[in-house]
């Protein structure tokens, strides 16, 4: 019995290159008799004519269904849109640049045979700028202080993802997804395998330094409380050391009643103790601000049109 395999690629700015990766996915799953497949196309409301491409793909096909949303809503919100579109055994997800190769699909299915529920591609060189790859370790960093990721996983934006662990991410319809938190929280049977990381062939990254920040943010605000007891934890330790600092100040007065008290140190210890509070209440008020937009139930994302929407489609 076939297995059906569900492709989903976020497309942002890729006019010119989501026909080539739709056309590798196509050629390599010929070769794949025992799978069959489809493929969900999710337009970020992209400013070039990436939908119209996606509308040309979709033309007379059954099995590439083209999602246009209605704003720009970011790369893990479309990821949602694309598996809520899919009914497949296996759900790989990557980038619409051809730069995860399509091609060496074969090697996350193989390891999803193998009876791991995630397996992530990770690569030996990338092929990113400087930029992109201090975000990826930042990323990495804070996916593992913050939401307990095993320290020899790799996360990357490619990778195959079984149906019930999709099924278990899908019940999240918050503002705010996160996929990696989402798939931290539903197993830890995930593993790596080597695929290649080949060079852009056209444009730069989407992502920005205020996108990667925002998206950094959400992973840790949206998935942990761990900065609520960090912020906690210092609270605590300033506090201890403003009340030895106070008894060093006493005591040292009794010892020399001629030293005067310090004045650009106690407005010293003022300024950072007022800079920490003002942190800790902007991280306290961060939270308590997802939680209201939450309760306003503010969209994940909003799909203006749907070209060949399948019919076991959840929405």
């Amino acid at each position: 019995m076939t297995k059906l395999v569900s492709f989903v690629i976020p497309c942002y700015r890729s006019a010119q290159t989501i026909g080539k990766v739709v056309e590798e996915i196509e050629s390599t799953m010929k070769d794949m008799p025992a799978y069959d497949y489809e493929i969900v196309l999710v337009n970020d409301s992209s400013p070039d004519d990436t939908f119209g491409v996606i509308r040309e793909l979709c033309a007379g096909r059954s099995d590439i269904c083209g999602i246009d949303l209605a704003k720009n809503f970011g790369q893990h919100a479309a990821l949602m849109a694309g598996m809520r579109h899919t009914h497949g055994d296996v759900v790989v997800c990557l980038d619409d640049d051809g730069q995860t190769p399509a091609d060496e699909a074969g090697r996350l299915l193989a390891k999803i045979e193998e009876g791991y529920d995630v397996v992530y591609a990770r690569y030996g060189h990338k092929q990113h700028s400087g930029f992109r790859n201090f975000g990826s370790r930042v990323n990495e960093l804070m996916t593992r202080v913050m939401l307990g990721k095993p320290k020899d996983l790799y996360l990357s934006s490619y990778f195959a993802v079984r149906r019930y662990v999709v099924d278990e991410m899908l019940r999240y319809d918050n503002p705010y997804p996160y996929v990696i938190g989402l798939v931290l929280r539903a197993t830890r049977n995930i593993t790596n395998v080597e695929v290649t990381h080949r060079e852009r062939e056209t444009g730069t990254s989407g992502y920005t330094i205020g996108k990667l920040l925002g998206l950094w943010f959400n992973g840790f605000t949206a998935f942990s409380i761990k900065p609520l007891r960090i912020a906690t934890a210092v609270g605590c330790l300033t506090a201890c050391a403003g009340f030895l600092y106070g008894i060093y100040t006493i005591v040292k007065k009794f010892m020399n009643p001629n030293v005067p008290v310090g004045f650009s140190a106690m407005m010293a210890a003022l300024v950072f103790l007022g800079g920490m509070i003002m942190l800790m209440l902007g991280l306290i008020g961060e939270y308590i601000g997802r939680i209201y937009i939450s309760l306003n139930n503010s969209p994940q994302y909003v799909i203006r049109e749907c070209l060949n929407e399948p019919e076991q489609s959840d929405e």
